[in-house]
Formats: structure tokens, C-alpha cells, sequence
């Protein structure tokens, strides 16, 4: 028995076959229908058979399936609900588990790469897999220093399943679309596409994990697991425990989903500034809520897992998406025109109206227009279908826009956490984490005063002796 089904051909007949799935219960719904059972009932009965179908054939195939999977998954948010209800369940399934690789293979893979005695390297090491992704999966372990460790192993053969899966799911990406209205489908495959060596690639896993775990170790409010060993196909680190953020979406107190969500907004925009790279997977199955915060035992920490995605941003966020958005909350049209058009988000040959892309824009970013934002299903929803709808004026607009290649997976990064929120029901004081983590979100001049100011209280706080001493 394969590990993972990655012959071309198997899995490109398993992928072939899902929109020949969705034609054939299309027509199964039109049989009911003429014989008088009722639509509605027809319509729940077929998108709940379709879900089973797509989801089941994504979670087998592992690979490029599964990571498109858990992609989509988190615009599920967006779909409206009398669709998302089905939908749901086997879209939540992909963030946290997939069928897992044999024994046998798990182990002659980590004789392969950590040598024959490879269990002398562990006081314990269980069988079992306590996690599945994508391209590989993760066993709970024991370290021969104590140190309780996660091991993830890659599937053998993950590579060439990625890409076959990838390159199936692009030719009927028109198909998938209709499942998330207001998500491109071809450019997110493509992205996922040109991501794949660096996924593959556990050393620079470990090296943007070890950066944001030197960088978070003392955090009150983030925690990432060090790096305890790293080889081919093969990363160790420590394990945390926690609830995943799935679980709190699902059964979380409204208090969990409040700080779940203030926690992913602040990791999301102080991680560039701080480390100097994106954490760029934002699905639930990479995060947990864990214990012990700055207030004790039951205010919960961020714990944050995978960094096999990440945009490399050495000076953080781009300081014209901070300026584009206050230019936006503070109503100046031409302005937001004019950097939109340098940034190249408005081609040359594209002439549209400053007050048409003013008002395009600012429902998306009402949640930086209040102190603090309810993320909804139903805000996601009408979002979504604002921009989905073809008759209406900010779908057209929206079609004239362009996304420039250094923004893509921002944008992706940052519509993946949204969707997350809205999941999680959060109330968020988002415009907090951008004055202080977004550059050029609050202008200079007035960074400066608040630098003047601190400085300022700093020598109150000094006294006077020591203000003189320094002076």
C-alpha cells in the first residue's frame, strides 16, 4: 500500500473525477426535483453530498489537494449560510486532520535521516500521529534531555504530489470558484504553486522559526516553540499545548474568541516589524490558545505553529499600505488614487474615478474605522458578495484593479486572517495594532510627538538629579 497516493496518473483521475462528481449530482438534484421532492431539501442534500465528495478526495490526496483545501478553508466566513452549513463541517476537517502515513513509513524515514539508532535520540516517541497536514505530518514525542517534542515528518514523495495536484486543481479552477464567492481561485493555486520548494524546505522552516521564537521568547502574549533539531525531511521542536483555534471556533467562550482574535491581529501585524518576515498561513490548525497570559492562568497566550510559508519583508509591512489606509479612513480621494497608482494597483492604461475607488474601499476597511470591530460571517458575507456580484459597481471597479506581484501574498495573508476572525465571531481593537505595529499608518509627524512625549516622561520618571546628571 502507497504512503501517499502520488502516482500521476492515480491522482490525477482522483482530482478529474470531482468536477464530473458535481456535474452528476446536479442532475441526480434535477431527477428529485421532477419526481416532486422539494428543491430546498434537494439543494441541502446535494451541496452536503458534494462537500463529502470534494473534502474526502482533498484530505486522501494529501499534497497540493489538502494545502488548497485548507487555503479555501478559511473563506468559508464568506459563503452565505444557508450554503456554509454543509459546507462547514468537512471545510473545518482539513485544518487539523488528514489521513495519516503508516507506521513503517514514518519510521524508515527517520532511520534514513537521523540514522539507524534513531530512537536512542528519544526517552519517548508515539506512533501515532497527534496532527496531519499537507506535506507532512506531526508525532508527540519525548527528547533524551527531557524536553517534550513534536516531529514532523515529511510524506516521502510530497513533493511531486504537490505540484501534480496543484497543476490538476488550476485547469478547473473555474469550477472551485463558485465555492468561495469573492476568492480568485487561479491566483491562489498559482501562489500556492510558487511556494512549493520553499514548503518542502525544512531548513528554512527552522530558521524562520528559530528568528520568531528568539524574537517572542519573553512575549506575554505570543508563543512560539524553539527548534530542537532539523535535518531532510524531518523538523523537531517543542511542543506546546493548547486548544486549537478550530476547536474555539466551534466551542469557544465568546472571552476565548475576543482574545483569540486580538492575539492573531497583533501576531499578524508586529511579526514583520518585529522579525522581519510574514507568517504566511494563517489557517486555525496553525495556532492554539494556551494558558497562562499576562493576567494568569486564564488569560491565553498565542501559541503559533508552521513556518514552511513566510514573505520574507526585511522592513516590515510596506509603509504604503499603512498610508493608503488612513489616507482612506481620512476621506482623501485624490491622494489614495495617486498611491495606488504608483504602487502599480492601477495600471497606466486603467483611468478610474478617485471617489469611485474611495468608496470601493472603505467598507472593506471599516474594521480600522472604530476602536474596536465585531467580526461577523454576515460582514464577511456582504463583503464578499459586494465585490462577487457582477451587477453591482464595486465588482466592476474591482475587476480594473490590479494586484502587484510583491503584494500578493500580503493580501492573501491578510484576507486569510479576516476570514479567520469572522469564524472565531471576534471583537477586535484592530486599529490599536495598526498605529502600532503598521508603518505609515499614523504620520510621521505625529510618531515623532508621541516619541517626544515618552522621552519627555521618561525624565519625570528619571527625577530631577538624574535628568541633570544626564543633561
Amino acid at each position: 500500500m502507497s504512503d501517499l497516493p502520488r502516482k500521476a496518473v492515480t491522482r490525477t483521475a482522483k482530482l478529474a473525477a470531482l468536477p464530473l462528481g458535481f456535474a452528476g449530482r446536479a442532475t441526480w438534484g434535477l431527477g428529485k426535483r421532477i419526481v416532486g421532492e422539494s428543491a430546498e431539501l434537494v439543494g441541502r442534500e446535494l451541496q452536503q453530498r458534494t462537500a463529502e465528495q470534494l473534502f474526502k478526495v482533498l484530505g486522501e490526496l494529501k499534497g497540493g489537494a489538502m494545502k488548497f483545501g485548507q487555503a479555501l478553508s478559511v473563506f468559508e466566513s464568506a459563503l452565505p449560510e444557508e450554503v456554509a452549513g454543509p459546507y462547514r463541517a468537512a471545510l473545518t476537517k482539513l485544518q487539523e486532520a488528514a489521513p495519516p502515513m503508516p507506521t513503517r513509513t514514518v519510521h524508515s524515514v527517520l532511520a534514513e535521516r537521523l540514522g539507524e539508532d534513531w530512537r536512542e535520540l528519544f526517552e519517548e516517541f508515539e506512533d501515532k500521529p497527534a496532527a496531519a497536514a499537507s506535506i507532512g505530518q506531526v508525532h508527540r514525542g519525548v527528547w533524551h534531555d527531557g524536553r517534550e517534542v513534536a516531529v514532523k515528518v515529511q510524506y516521502p514523495g510530497a513533493g511531486e504530489a504537490l505540484l501534480s495536484d496543484l497543476n490538476q486543481l488550476s485547469r478547473f479552477a473555474r469550477l472551485l470558484g463558485p465555492l468561495v464567492p469573492g476568492v480568485d481561485v487561479k491566483p491562489l493555486i498559482t501562489e500556492l504553486k510558487d511556494r512549493v520548494s520553499e514548503e518542502l524546505d525544512y531548513g528554512l522552516e527552522a530558521q524562520a522559526q528559530e528568528v520568531h521564537a528568539e524574537e517572542f521568547a519573553d512575549d506575554p502574549d505570543v508563543v512560539v516553540p524553539a527548534v530542537v533539531h532539523q535535518c531532510d525531511q524531518v523538523l523537531i521542536t517543542e511542543w506546546i499545548e493548547g486548544i486549537p483555534l478550530s476547536e474555539i471556533i466551534s466551542d469557544g467562550t465568546q472571552e476565548q474568541r475576543d482574545r483569540a482574535g486580538q492575539l492573531l491581529a497583533r501576531f499578524l501585524f508586529s511579526g514583520p516589524a518585529r522579525t522581519g518576515l510574514l507568517h504566511a498561513d494563517p489557517h486555525p490548525g496553525n495556532f492554539r490558545l494556551l494558558p497562562g497570559g499576562p493576567d494568569g492562568e486564564d488569560d491565553g497566550r498565542l501559541g503559533v505553529l508552521d513556518f514552511g510559508t513566510v514573505d520574507r519583508l526585511p522592513a516590515g509591512l510596506p509603509t504604503p499600505i499603512g498610508e493608503s489606509l488612513r489616507m482612506t479612513l481620512d476621506g482623501e480621494a485624490e491622494a489614495v488614487y495617486e498611491l495606488l497608482c504608483a504602487e502599480g494597483f492601477v495600471k497606466e492604461t486603467i483611468e478610474l474615478d478617485p471617489d469611485a475607488v474611495l468608496d470601493y474601499l472603505l467598507p472593506i476597511i471599516e474594521p480600522a474605522h472604530v476602536d474596536e470591530f465585531t467580526f461577523t460571517r454576515g460582514w464577511m458575507r456582504s463583503q464578499a458578495a459586494r465585490i462577487a456580484d457582477p451587477r453591482s459597481p464595486a465588482y466592476q471597479l474591482g475587476k480594473q484593479l490590479n494586484l502587484p506581484p510583491a503584494y500578493l501574498l500580503i493580501h492573501r495573508v491578510t484576507l486569510s486572517t479576516i476570514g479567520v476572525l469572522c469564524q472565531l465571531g471576534a471583537t477586535v481593537r484592530l486599529r490599536e495594532e495598526l498605529e502600532e505595529w503598521l508603518p505609515g499608518f499614523v504620520p510621521l509627524e505625529e510618531e515623532l510627538e508621541e516619541a517626544l512625549d515618552e522621552g519627555l516622561e521618561d525624565d519625570d520618571v528619571a527625577g530631577p538629579e538624574e535628568s541633570v546628571a544626564g543633561a
